[in-house]
C-alpha cells in the first residue's frame, strides 16, 4: 500500500481534474441510490399495498423514523402532484426514475472525464521521473542492469500502474460511497435485515483476500522476465551482424523462445488468478442475496405489523442489496490491482529511490573558463576489486596535448572517464585551476570539456541536430565551417538536404569514417578549451584517418587536449606521451626522447600497437 501512497504524490498537480472526479463520483454514487428509492412509490401503485397516502405533509420525528418519513413524504407529493390517479402516478414515477438514471449517468460521464487528465497527467509525469533519474544515474549504475529491464520499467512496468494502480482512484470514491449509500437505504428501509447482511460481508470479504496474496508475487514474476525478453531483443538488434556472421540466429532465438516460454507461463499463471476474482466475488454476492431472499421473504410472509416491511420494500431491499454487488466487485478487483501493481511501483521506485555518488554538492562551483592546470594528483581507481589505476599522477598545463598510449587494459580510457566524472576516483583528486572536480557542477565541468570516442556515437536524427547536441548554439554557416575542418563537409554537401540530412539509427546511413569524422566535428563545434580524443582515428581507414589527423592537428593547435592513442600518427607530435602499463606510468616523455630510452615505447611503435 506504501508503493500506492507514493504514486498518488504524483497526481498533486492535477488535483483540479481530482476534486471534478470526487464530486462527479459523489453525484454518481447519491443518484444511483435514489434511482432504487425512487421505484417504491411506482411499486405501491402496481401492488396496490392499500396504505391511503397521508393528505398532510409527515413531519419530522426524528432520525430513527427517517424510513417512514421518506416513504410517506414521497407519498404525499405524488399525491399531491397526480390528485389520486394512479396511471399519473404512475407516470410521474417513471419521469423521476428516467430523471434520476440521467443525472446519474450525466455525473458518471463528467467523472471519467476528470479521470482521463488525471491519470494521463500522472503516467506522463512518471515516465518522465524515471527517464530523467535514468539519465541522471552515473554509468556505473548501468554497468550491473540489464539494459532491457531498465526499458521494461520505463514502458511495461509504467502501463502497469496506468491499467492497476491508477484505475482504483475512480474506486477510491465512487464505489465507497455507492456501498455507503445504498446502506444508508438498506438501513432505513430494515435495520433488522441489513444488519443480518452485516455478518456474511466479512466472510465474504476473508475468502476473497486470500485469493489476492499471491498476485504480487506473480507480477513481479511477470515483470522481470518481460526485462529479459526485453534484454534479448536489444542485445539482439545491436549484436545482429555479428549474430548472422557466426551462424548464431538458431542460438539466439533459443534463448529468446525460452524466455517467452517463461513469460507465457508466468503471465497465464497470473492472469488465472486474477480471473478468479470476478466470478468468485460475484458468486459469493449471490449467496449473500440468496440469504437475504429467505430471511427477508421469511419476514415479509410473518405479515408482522411492527417489521414495517412489505413487499415492495422487500423488493426495493433486495435492488438495493444486488446494487452494493457491482461496487463489492469493482472494489475487490481494484485490491487485486493493487496487489499486480505493487511491483511494478516497487521496481519503477527502486529506479527513483537509487542514490546518485555523482550529485552536485550544495555549494558546488560553476566554472566557465580555464586558466592554468590539469592535475591528477596521485589517484587510484578501481571499478569493482581490483585497481585499475594506482598511483598515478600527471600534470597538463594549459595549451599543452598529453598521450596516453599502453595496451588494452593498462588504464588510458579510465583516465578520460574519471576527468569527465562519468566515475569518481576512490583516492587522489583530480582538479581544474586547483580547484577540484568534486567541487565544481558537474554541467560546468563537462561544459569544458569536449569528448570524441572510438565508436562514434551519433542519433537517429538529422546532421544539424547531431550537431547541435546538448546546449550549443551556433548557426548554419558555424556547422558548416566546423564540418569543414573536420573534413566532413566534402561528404555532407553531396547528402541530399545537406545538414538537414537524417543518418538513420546510430548514423548507419554513414560508413564509419563519416560517422567519426561528423562526431569530430561535433567537438570542434562546442569549441571547449580541453579536448579528450579516446582513440578518434581507430575506425578511420588511411584515406580517412590522414584528413581526419590533419583536422585534429589544427583544432589541437594552442588547445589542452588529451589524447588515447591507438596509432603512431595520433600521437607523436604531443607535448608529452604517458605510456601506462597495470594501470601506472612507466615511461613519459617526447616522442624521440622516448624512442632513445629504447624502453616500453619504443617497443610499442616497433610493433605498431597501440591498443
Amino acid at each position: 500500500m506504501g508503493h500506492f501512497v507514493n504514486i498518488l504524490r504524483y497526481a498533486k498537480p492535477y488535483k483540479t481534474y481530482a476534486l471534478g472526479h470526487i464530486i462527479s463520483n459523489v453525484f454518481f454514487a447519491l443518484f444511483g441510490t435514489l434511482s432504487f428509492i425512487a421505484l417504491k412509490p411506482m411499486l405501491d401503485v402496481i401492488f396496490g399495498n392499500g396504505k391511503v397516502p397521508p393528505s398532510q405533509k409527515p413531519t419530522w420525528s426524528g432520525i430513527m423514523e427517517i424510513g417512514g418519513y421518506v416513504e410517506d413524504y414521497l407519498a404525499f407529493q405524488m399525491n399531491n402532484f397526480t390528485g389520486g390517479d394512479n396511471s399519473k402516478a404512475l407516470l410521474f414515477v417513471i419521469g423521476l426514475i428516467i430523471f434520476m438514471f440521467l443525472l446519474k449517468n450525466i455525473s458518471g460521464y463528467l467523472a471519467n472525464y476528470f479521470l482521463v487528465f488525471l491519470r494521463n497527467g500522472v503516467i506522463r509525469d512518471i515516465r518522465n521521473a524515471v527517464y530523467k533519474k535514468t539519465v541522471d544515474l552515473p554509468l556505473s549504475y548501468f554497468s550491473d542492469q540489464r539494459k532491457g529491464d531498465i526499458m521494461a520499467r520505463v514502458t511495461n512496468d509504467v502501463s502497469t500502474l496506468q491499467y492497476s494502480f491508477l484505475p482504483v482512484l475512480e474506486l477510491i470514491v465512487r464505489e465507497p460511497l455507492t456501498i455507503i449509500f445504498t446502506i444508508a437505504a438498506m438501513l432505513i428501509i430494515s435495520t433488522k435485515l441489513t444488519l443480518f447482511v452485516f455478518i456474511f460481508i466479512p466472510l465474504t470479504g476473508i475468502i476473497i483476500s486470500k485469493i489476492g496474496k499471491s498476485l504480487k508475487r506473480k507480477s513481479d514474476r511477470v515483470q522481470k522476465e518481460q526485462g529479459v525478453l526485453l534484454s534479448a531483443l536489444e542485445e539482439t538488434l545491436t549484436g545482429l551482424r555479428i549474430i548472422k556472421g557466426f551462424n548464431a540466429e538458431d542460438k539466439f532465438y533459443e534463448r529468446f523462445s525460452d524466455s517467452t516460454s517463461r513469460f507465457y507461463h508466468f503471465s497465464n499463471k497470473l492472469l488465472n488468478r486474477q480471473n478468479l476474482a470476478s466470478p468468485m466475488s460475484e458468486f459469493l454476492g449471490i449467496l449473500v442475496i440468496a440469504v437475504l431472499l429467505w430471511y427477508g421473504g421469511n419476514l415479509v410472509l410473518s405479515n408482522d405489523p411492527n417489521l414495517e416491511l412489505d413487499s415492495s420494500s422487500f423488493l426495493i431491499y433486495m435492488g438495493l442489496a444486488y446494487n452494493v454487488l457491482t461496487p463489492a466487485k469493482a472494489i475487490s478487483r481494484g485490491l487485486y490491482n493493487i496487489k499486480q501493481g505493487s511491483s511494478a511501483a516497487e521496481r519503477i521506485q527502486e529506479i527513483l529511490d537509487t542514490e546518485n555518488p555523482l550529485r552536485d554538492k550544495p555549494d558546488a562551483i560553476a566554472k566557465t573558463d580555464f586558466n592554468d592546470l590539469v592535475l591528477f594528483d596521485n589517484i587510484s581507481f578501481k571499478y569493482k576489486d581490483d585497481y585499475v589505476l594506482k598511483n598515478f599522477t600527471l600534470k597538463i598545463p594549459k595549451g599543452k596535448s598529453v598521450a596516453l598510449v599502453g595496451q588494452s587494459g593498462s588504464g588510458k580510457s579510465t583516465i578520460a572517464n574519471l576527468i569527465t566524472r562519468f566515475y569518481d576516483v576512490n583516492k587522489g583528486t583530480i582538479s581544474i585551476d586547483g580547484i577540484n572536480i568534486k567541487d565544481l557542477k558537474i554541467k560546468s565541468l563537462r561544459s569544458q570539456l569536449g569528448i570524441v570516442t572510438q565508436d562514434a556515437i551519433l542519433f537517429n536524427d538529422t546532421i544539424k541536430n547531431n550537431m547541435l547536441l546538448g546546449e550549443i548554439v551556433a548557426t548554419d554557416d558555424e556547422i558548416i565551417e566546423a564540418l569543414k575542418v573536420a573534413n566532413a563537409w566534402e561528404f555532407v554537401k553531396d547528402l541530399k538536404g545537406g545538414i538537414e540530412y537524417n543518418i538513420g539509427d546510430a548514423g548507419t546511413k554513414l560508413s564509419g569514417g563519416q560517422k567519426q569524422r561528423l562526431s569530430i566535428a561535433r567537438a570542434v563545434l562546442k569549441n571547449p578549451p580541453i579536448m579528450i580524443l579516446d582513440e578518434a582515428t581507430s575506425a578511420l581507414d588511411t584515406e580517412s584517418e590522414r584528413l581526419v589527423q590533419d583536422a585534429l592537428d589544427k583544432m589541437m593547435r594552442n588547445r589542452t587536449s588529451i589524447v588515447i592513442a591507438h596509432r603512431l600518427s595520433t600521437i607523436q607530435n604531443a607535448d608529452e606521451i604517458i605510456v601506462m602499463q597495470k594501470g601506472e606510468i612507466a615511461e613519459q616523455g617526447t616522442h624521440n626522447e622516448l624512442i632513445a630510452k629504447n624502453g616500453v615505447y619504443k617497443k610499442l611503435v616497433d610493433m605498431q600497437s597501440f591498443e
